[in-house]
């Protein structure tokens, strides 16, 4: 049995971002990173510069949007992109291998407006991913669930829950899909270990000040099945990244585990 390091990060342009991620990995060292909203084509991934600091990546990318990656210092295997029967061909999800673990990663969509067809379709994109779930694994199996959700789960992660209340990412009906897919077998393995209001990952660079002031989200999540919560050891919000500079909106969430 060994320590393993998880952490997933919404970098929110991985080539803006890449001398944060990278120093990121040479301090702290993780075992995987899981990375999100990459928003670069395959063929533009950076990954001879994570060769360089130790890391084999893995990915799916399009566009100037989403994107989601792999970094690890550990082999990568079974590794499958995207949710059956679904109705855009966007890089959200990235489901591998490391040894008997399951890893899924995740960028679930934003939503827009609670209006919006764009919310409609992230309620979909949720119950798909419970469908791809139970139709793929047991709650029994060793599965790690990451990534940007784009979803506060409760009260005391938004900085204003009564101001919030309806908005696309702390909406009842996308807070009750996520929900579902929780008790199907996930533990918040974050709140396993922190129980205090306050604890964000994600503040909106629109607003003047809004990681000054406190005025942030928890919108990125690392989520596992009984196997994988019960040797979970410590699970904690880094927010050095989010003071770097030219730094993402998003801070990593980082999990260890005796595995």
């Amino acid at each position: 049995m060994s320590l393993m390091k998880v952490a997933s990060f919404n970098v929110n342009s991985i080539r803006a971002r890449l001398p944060v991620v990278i120093s990121w990995l040479r301090d702290r060292r993780p075992d995987v990173l899981a990375m999100q909203e990459t928003k670069v084509q395959e063929e533009s991934f950076p990954r001879t510069i994570f060769a360089e600091a130790g890391y084999a990546c893995v990915f799916r990318g399009q566009k100037s949007y989403n994107g989601v990656a792999l970094a690890a210092t550990r082999e990568i295997t079974d590794v499958e992109f995207g949710l059956p029967q679904e109705p855009r061909d966007e890089a959200r999800l990235l489901k591998a291998r490391f040894g008997d673990l399951v890893l899924v990663n995740t960028y679930v969509p934003q939503g827009f407006l609670a209006t919006s067809e764009r919310f409609q379709y992230k309620l979909d994109w949720l119950a798909r991913l419970l469908d791809y779930f139970r139709t793929n694994f047991q709650p029994s199996d060793p599965i790690l669930w990451v990534g940007d959700l784009n979803v506060a789960p409760l009260p005391i992660d938004v900085y204003d829950p009564a101001a919030l209340l309806g908005h696309v990412c702390y909406h009842p009906a996308v807070r009750e899909a996520l929900e579902q897919i929780v008790r199907w077998g996930f533990t918040d393995v974050f709140r396993m270990h922190c129980q205090e209001a306050g604890q964000y990952t994600y503040w909106d660079y629109r607003m003047r000040g809004s990681f000054r002031r406190q005025r942030g989200w928890r919108l990125d999540h690392i989520l596992a099945t009984k196997p994988l919560a019960e040797k979970c050891t410590a699970c904690y919000i880094d927010v050095e990244p989010r003071l770097a500079a030219h730094p993402s909106d998003h801070t990593p969430i980082v999990a260890e585990f005796d595995w």
